[in-house]
């Protein structure tokens, strides 16, 4: 299936000042656990908001998003609730429109994105830093399967899943070794250090 993504409306001017941290990469590379990790670095600051993604599927003890059904997502789109959303592996996802006003009010969000809306979340947002968490192939399928998740579908279509754009980082994690290292890094780049 190939990936979609829209606005909920059109906007005329970027939005700011605030910074939109986009945390992005293939499955399996630890995105969910470095911000995981991050958010508790950053738990003492209130400029710092970690958006929750809407997701068509289980919620799961991998990542922190709120599910909901197919339909309950399309009444979420017709009421203009979200950011932006994206189609991505046959589920349908979203940032919360509450994103806007953190950011309006001059705050660094930090979300988990589809490699494939970094263009039009650039296009939107005055200050946006792309952060790719990646690892190496083999480490991608060892985490993959040990997920055991049904809603993840074929580990051998998420691996081999091509971005028709190849991402343009601003930073680069390569997730190996001790997570809480990378976490540490990723609370830095959010914090501006």
């Amino acid at each position: 299936m190939t990936d979609t993504m829209a606005f909920s409306g059109l906007r005329v001017a970027k939005i700011g000042p605030g910074r939109l941290v986009l945390v992005v990469g293939p499955s399996g590379a630890g995105k969910d656990t470095l911000i995981d990790l991050a958010r508790v670095a950053c738990r003492n600051d209130d400029t710092i908001v970690f958006a929750r993604r809407v997701v068509t599927r289980e919620a799961s003890s991998f990542e922190d998003n709120a599910q909901a059904s197919p339909a309950a997502f399309q009444r979420a789109i017709a009421d203009g609730l979200f950011a932006i959303h994206w189609q991505a592996h046959g589920l349908s996802y979203a940032l919360p429109s509450a994103i806007d006003d953190d950011i309006m009010a001059g705050r660094t969000v930090v979300a988990n994105v589809s490699r494939t809306v970094i263009d039009a979340l650039r296009a939107a947002y005055a200050d946006v830093v792309v952060v790719l968490v990646t690892a190496p192939a083999d480490v991608l399928a060892a985490r993959l399967a040990s997920r055991q998740r049904p809603s993840d579908g074929a580990a051998a279509a998420r691996l081999g899943r091509q971005v028709a754009r190849e991402v343009v980082p601003d930073f680069i994690i390569d997730n190996v070794g001790r997570a809480e290292t990378h976490a540490g890094e990723l609370a830095r780049i959010i914090r501006g250090e």
